[in-house]
Formats: structure tokens, C-alpha cells, sequence
């Protein structure tokens, strides 16, 4: 038997009173303080908007190096001596090319603010002429 294609109705809300409760929130209004903090843009500009450090770079590139140092350890079956040595050098090239990579970043999306920021809003009226 073939299923209808009838649109689905909501469901009735009455209560004994008669009275018919709206879906969603029916309290009092959230506070600013409770509303919902930031969105994803947000937290993305405001991370984008730092400007990068080798510091975080360092510390990216350890967390990668220890990730294949294990696997070249593990999945591979290096011997230990050769595995370290590898990954000391994955560390040496990690660190400035996640640098880089993020100054590269940076620099675009501040390219791309100061354009927005440049560009003329559209006129309301006629042209003048």
C-alpha cells in the first residue's frame, strides 16, 4: 500500500480548559546574559583576527610530531633510534611551515576586512548630476 501524501498537521495543544499552549519557549524572555554567547563567525573572526605567534605554531607541530612519531612507530615498525630522529626532523619542518602557513592566513583575512571596511554602501536616492 502506497503511503499518502498528505502534509503533516500540528498537533492539538488544548488543555481541559480549553486553552491552547504555543509550542517553543512560553516563559519570560531570556537576558542578554543568557542568550546564546557566540556563533561559529564569531569565534572564527575573533581567531582570525589575532595575529599568529611561533609559540602556537611550536605547539601545533609538537601535537603533530608526537601523532607521527606514533605512527611511524607503531603502524611502520621503526626501531626507535630512526623514529625519533625522523621525528625531530618533522618537528624542524613543522614549526616554521605552520608559521608561515598561518602569517599567510592572517594577512588574507585582514586583506579582506580592510576591503569590506573600504567598500562605498550603495547610494539611497537618484544619482546626482
Amino acid at each position: 500500500m502506497a503511503p499518502t501524501k498528505r502534509k503533516r498537521r500540528s498537533k492539538h495543544r488544548g488543555n481541559a480548559a480549553g486553552l491552547v499552549e504555543t509550542r517553543g519557549r512560553t516563559g519570560r524572555k531570556p537576558e542578554p546574559s543568557e542568550k546564546k554567547k557566540s556563533t561559529t563567525a564569531d569565534r572564527r573572526e575573533v581567531r582570525q583576527a589575532k595575529p599568529p605567534t611561533w609559540r602556537s605554531a611550536a605547539t601545533r607541530a609538537l601535537f603533530a610530531t608526537v601523532i607521527f612519531f606514533a605512527i611511524i612507530l607503531l603502524a611502520f615498525g621503526q626501531k626507535l633510534g630512526p623514529a625519533i630522529a625522523l621525528a625531530g626532523l618533522m618537528l624542524v619542518i613543522y614549526i616554521p611551515l605552520g608559521y608561515f602557513t598561518d602569517l599567510a592566513l592572517h594577512r588574507r583575512f585582514k586583506r579582506k576586512q580592510a576591503v569590506a571596511a573600504n567598500k562605498p554602501s550603495k547610494p539611497s536616492g537618484p544619482p546626482a548630476d
